[in-house]
């Protein structure tokens, strides 16, 4: 999804497809003509991946012009980051530095350096695999629910048992022990994420997608408020329904976090609001565009043009930063489901009550339906792909009702 995301940014503004490299295919990125994509086996792990690029980096060494890597997933931002130094020699790395990214990425790390930058957080104990296996401190701290997740993002990729979730939402110390049990004795070794739980469903939600120049400067944020996510145990947290969100508070904060750290590139937030004290409260920092951030394009803030402006044509320097979605003329529904489907599940607010209006309006939008690739086996196929949440909301929603899920 991310991979068609940002090639369709792309062909909007420049036409052509662009060159991907990835392990397996998926379903958004088959049948098209705006992404060529080249398979290897392995290719999302070292000694492959850096193999890989040693080999593709001899076919652009002598290239024109620059040629921009660009990480459609955790694992390959941190590779990415990891080699940058050797990269560098024949790719535009747009991501930060190898040390930076590992305090960022690990949840654990990045809360210490919310702390240290006054962005606001959940309240949060550590859980580590020495204290579940001498049975130490393993008390909740945090009235019930509590919310429970990976600090290991990268490493959680590998990790695979029956009820294995993105994040988990825990209501009693016995489900809270076994959930812990299970993460543990099947392999996971990095610390766990205890959290105190925000009231409130996936309307509470905010994500936001930034663009930091290579010179530290943010030239645009776009917040989105997601009204609905994917119910499906392996995908929790993903959202599904978006519509754009304008607030100069929000994005003061996050400005002035991303300039602080020194931040270069993509960077996508997820957060919730409490309405206890009124404040929204930042759960994480993924270190490349979500994978729902076409919202962001859709919405007239191409993230293609952001890289090609800095790093090709030297053009963003001194543009002001763009605050996005002031204007609500320009507002669009981002979809990653049936309509049909939004309007069962999303909650009654004002939000999608909103959504309601531009849908009516028809100022919508999907990342993979494009007119400018189709073909009847592409259709085929993403109507398939789409037609499936009917079942999937059905089957696990329902399931899942009463029992609040966070990132």
């Amino acid at each position: 999804m991310n991979v068609y995301g940002m090639a369709r940014a792309f062909h909007e503004v420049y036409g052509g497809a662009v060159q991907a490299y990835a392990g397996a295919q998926l379903a958004p990125t088959r049948f098209t003509k705006i992404v060529n994509l080249s398979i290897t086996q392995g290719f999302s792990e070292d000694p492959v991946f850096i193999e890989k690029m040693r080999e593709i980096a001899k076919v652009y060494e002598n290239h024109e012009e620059p040629v921009i890597l660009i990480a459609c997933g955790d694992g390959y931002a941190e590779l990415i980051s990891k080699h940058k130094e050797e990269l560098s020699k024949t790719f535009v790395c747009p991501y930060v530095d190898y040390d930076k990214l590992k305090s960022l990425n690990n949840k654990e790390s990045f809360y210490q350096i919310a702390d240290k930058h006054d962005l606001p957080h959940p309240k949060t104990k550590i859980i580590t695999k020495k204290m579940y296996q001498e049975k130490s401190d393993m008390n909740v701290p945090f009235d019930y629910p509590v919310a429970l997740k990976p600090a290991n993002s990268v490493e959680w990729l590998d990790i695979h048992f029956e009820g294995r979730k993105k994040a988990f939402t825990v209501h009693s110390d016995d489900e809270f022990n076994d959930v812990v049990a299970k993460i543990y004795d099947n392999g996971y070794n990095s610390d766990l994420i205890l959290q105190d739980f925000i009231p409130g469903d996936d309307s509470n939600m905010r994500v936001l997608n930034a663009y930091v120049d290579h010179n530290h400067h943010v030239k645009m944020m776009c917040l989105g408020h997601p009204l609905l996510e994917d119910p499906t145990p392996q995908a929790i947290g993903n959202y599904v329904a978006i519509v754009p969100e304008f607030n100069q508070d929000v994005y003061d904060l996050v400005q002035k976090f991303l300039e602080d750290i020194e931040f270069t590139g993509f960077a996508n937030f997820d957060m919730k609001y409490d309405a206890r004290d009124q404040t929204f409260k930042f759960f994480e920092i993924n270190l490349r565009q979500g994978r729902s951030s076409f919202f962001v394009t859709l919405n007239g803030y191409n993230l293609a043009k952001y890289l090609v402006d800095d790093y090709v044509e030297g053009s963003l320097e001194n543009e002001p930063t763009i605050y996005a979605n002031k204007n609500k003329a320009q507002h669009k529904l981002w979809l990653g489901v049936p309509i049909k489907v939004f309007r069962k599940y999303a909650s009654d607010n004002d939000a999608s009550r909103y959504a309601e209006e531009l849908i009516k309006q028809e100022r919508t939008g999907t990342t993979v339906f494009y007119d400018k690739d189709k073909s009847f086996k592409r259709w085929l196929l993403l109507t398939y792909m789409f037609h499936n949440y009917v079942k999937r909301f059905d089957t696990y929603f329902e399931a899942n009702k009463g029992r609040d899920f966070e990132k």
